[in-house]
């Protein structure tokens, strides 16, 4: 890449970022079909998920949450529970509520006008009770399918899997690595090209909500933002057009006696003054 295709994309990208409104009409104003609040499932495969959160334990105390919301990229390799894996795709993307007549879902995150463009696919690898495989999360059933199964004790295919965060080693020993996709025209419906700004923004909404989820468990995550989308793609199984991947978080059970192991990823930090 030459140094002035270098600026142009970054032109390109701040205009994502500095967002002057201007007179246009959407689809929503020009009366088009809304595009579906959510994906059908893509199988017949779906598998109830429990919603016993309060059996949960250290899910109340919200300020030593916060304190304790962090990025983990050690992890002990210990299997969570299905309740657990439940918990955290609730959390992310659960729906609560529908607004109007099948207009907008109320999720457990914000979402500019209501249009939660993300769809979220986990690769399980040590869930109690669930065979490893490439899950979609259903959240109108709080349920989800089963879309492939894995082999983690496979070297072959967990080199794919690594190669999907750019060769980040520590994804591939977490418990569960979630897969952020985004159907753009379920923003763009209403939002046209302004959308993709907000969309990124709540993006955040939605990790940042995995990330206290794992605080309120105490388990551990690090999102990861450097992904080849399109292998990405190939793992779930999307056409990279329409839908695609953009965003990834593995999470996996911790402990303190990896503190150590835990702070050399900064030492770089340490050769700066």
């Amino acid at each position: 890449m030459t140094e002035q295709e270098k600026q142009e994309r970054i032109l390109l990208s701040r205009q994502l970022i500095n967002w002057d409104s201007q007179p246009f009409d959407s689809d929503q104003k020009l009366l088009k079909p809304q595009p579906p609040l959510v994906k059908e499932p893509m199988t017949g495969n779906l598998i109830k998920l429990p919603m016993n959160f309060e059996d949960l334990s250290k899910v109340d105390d919200l300020v030593k949450i916060l304190y304790a919301r962090r990025s983990h990229r050690v992890y002990t390799q210990q299997p969570i529970s299905l309740l657990q894996f439940s918990f955290l795709l609730w959390a992310q993307q659960g729906i609560k509520g529908i607004r109007g007549k099948n207009y907008a879902t109320l999720r457990t995150v914000p979402s500019a006008g209501g249009r939660h463009p993300f769809e979220l696919y986990a690769l399980a690898l040590n869930v109690e009770g669930l065979t490893p495989g490439v899950y979609h999360y259903v959240p109108m059933e709080d349920s989800i399918e089963l879309l492939k199964e894995v082999d983690p004790s496979s070297e072959e295919f967990m080199a794919e899997v690594k190669a999907t965060v750019r060769g980040q080693a520590f994804a591939c020993k977490a418990s569960v690595l979630f897969y952020y996709s985004i159907i753009q025209y379920r923003g763009e419906w209403r939002y046209g090209f302004n959308s993709h700004r907000v969309m990124m923004m709540d993006a955040g909404h939605v990790t940042q909500n995995l990330y206290l989820a794992c605080a309120a468990l105490g388990l551990g995550g690090c999102a990861i933002g450097a992904l080849e989308s399109s292998l990405c793609n190939q793992l779930v199984g999307l056409d990279g057009e329409e839908e695609s991947c953009f965003y990834a978080m593995p999470v996996g059970t911790v402990s303190d006696e990896n503190e150590a192991d835990e702070q050399a990823f900064y030492a770089w930090l340490n050769d700066k003054k």
